[in-house]
């Protein structure tokens, strides 16, 4: 097909700030360059046409049109209206948290904007809107760095600002065994607030202090910041812990990461399962190294 426009958007990881980011602590959150999702389109006059394509492309097949229903509800346009043959080529898996979701919503939305559906000035707040199908509440985060392509350094209704680091850590994502299920992790966290809102400030606090400690981690130069950006990384996953979402699988496989080698592991993203972060201060093995996807 003779391609008339395309876009791609990324994958996410997060090294600190989930949850607590909905209600006003900053994440540090990075995109995966290596999962991505690239949309191509097509002109045509005969009704939308949708391919998917690529190793999770298929997982999109429910998702993509629930999205487009609700981008025609916002912009009050009929679906008919949209033409032509729109091809998804993905890498990223659905319900992992790695941001398929928000991907996906940024890549739509930049189309919708190439069709002039909406201005560019609008594509975070439009994308988000769309995300709120999956997260019933989002923050933000996902799409922000999804739109960006690059590290960030996130407040929700605040500060978004490109992350540099002063050194490259050896650090990993790696998936627990399980699906984890974002509406599920938050409705989790949000029950153990509503019935002791201390225990939910105190571990916000503590969320707050391991993405301060991890910022400034990766500013320091790699000798000094490897073992403070352990310190703030097991600070994370304590939160997790605190929070009832490193159980089952997640637990049993952040235990074989430390058993291997790992200097701090933690859930990144809702938890629950999905995707586990761990940080080396040498390569892993090559049996590990494996199961491993670089950051």
């Amino acid at each position: 097909m003779s391609i008339d426009f395309t876009c791609k958007s990324f994958g996410k990881w997060i090294l600190a700030g989930e949850h607590a980011v909905l209600r006003g602590v900053p994440a540090l959150v990075f995109p995966i360059q290596s999962r991505n999702l690239e949309l191509s389109y097509a002109k045509g006059e005969q009704p939308l046409e949708l391919r998917l394509v690529g190793d999770h492309g298929k997982d999109l097949q429910l998702l993509v049109w629930g999205v487009l229903e609700k981008a025609c509800e916002i912009k009050k346009i009929s679906r008919s209206e949209l033409k032509g043959t729109l091809l998804l080529e993905s890498s990223i898996p659905v319900g992992a948290g790695m941001g398929a979701s928000a991907a996906l919503c940024v890549a739509l939305t930049r189309w919708l904007g190439h069709l002039g559906y909406v201005n560019e000035a609008d594509f975070y707040e439009f994308a988000r809107d769309l995300e709120n199908l999956f997260h019933g509440e989002s923050s933000g985060v996902d799409i922000a760095v999804a739109l960006s392509g690059e590290g960030l350094y996130f407040i929700r209704n605040g500060a978004r600002k490109p992350l540099k680091t002063a050194w490259k850590p050896q650090w990993y994502i790696s998936y627990s065994g399980k699906r984890g299920v974002t509406v599920d992790a938050v409705n989790k966290v949000k029950d153990l607030i509503l019935k002791n809102p201390s225990l939910g400030e105190k571990i916000d606090a503590k969320m707050a202090k391991a993405v301060e400690i991890a910022e400034r981690a990766l500013q320091m130069d790699a000798k000094e910041g490897l073992s403070v950006l352990a310190e703030a990384i097991d600070l994370a996953g304590q939160c997790f812990e605190q929070w009832g979402l490193n159980e089952g699988a997640p637990a049993k496989h952040i235990e074989w990461l430390r058993e291997q080698g790992a200097l701090a592991v933690k859930p990144t993203g809702s938890g629950g399962g999905g995707y586990v972060l761990s940080l080396w201060d040498h390569e892993p093995p090559q049996e590990t190294l494996n199961k491993l996807i670089p950051c």
